[in-house]
């Protein structure tokens, strides 16, 4: 998936990723990869302004550490990332309702390769 598909959804789910903990910038890239079965496959460059819009929001908290000699910036979900997470999952599903309507799609439909 190309990134302008995702624009407007790409935080909501990176906190979705957050959600079940803290993780480094290039795990997170990763995470989207396979839990979207390898359909969205993001480069670091589209991820990382993301995350630091979002830290800058206060939705996620990142910290510096040192690993294997190299250092990385990990993140990790905040109280209003959490808030924010559950409105924007409360949003979608009224979104995905409403389109899946209008473009004659069942609900529950999956993505094929």
């Amino acid at each position: 998936m190309k990134a302008e598909v995702l624009k407007g959804h790409l935080e909501g789910m990176l906190l979705a990723v957050l959600e079940t903990g803290e993780q480094h910038g290039y795990a997170i890239v990763e995470e989207l990869k396979a839990r979207s079965g390898g359909h969205i496959a993001l480069p670091t460059g589209t991820v990382y302004p993301a995350l630091h819009r979002l830290e800058t929001a206060g939705l996620i908290a990142g910290r510096w550490s040192v690993h294997g000699g190299r250092r990385r910036r990990s993140y990790e979900l905040t109280r209003a990332g959490r808030r924010a997470l559950k409105e924007q999952r409360s949003s979608w599903r009224e979104f995905t309702s409403v389109v899946s309507g209008v473009m004659g799609v069942e609900p529950g439909w999956t993505v094929t390769p």
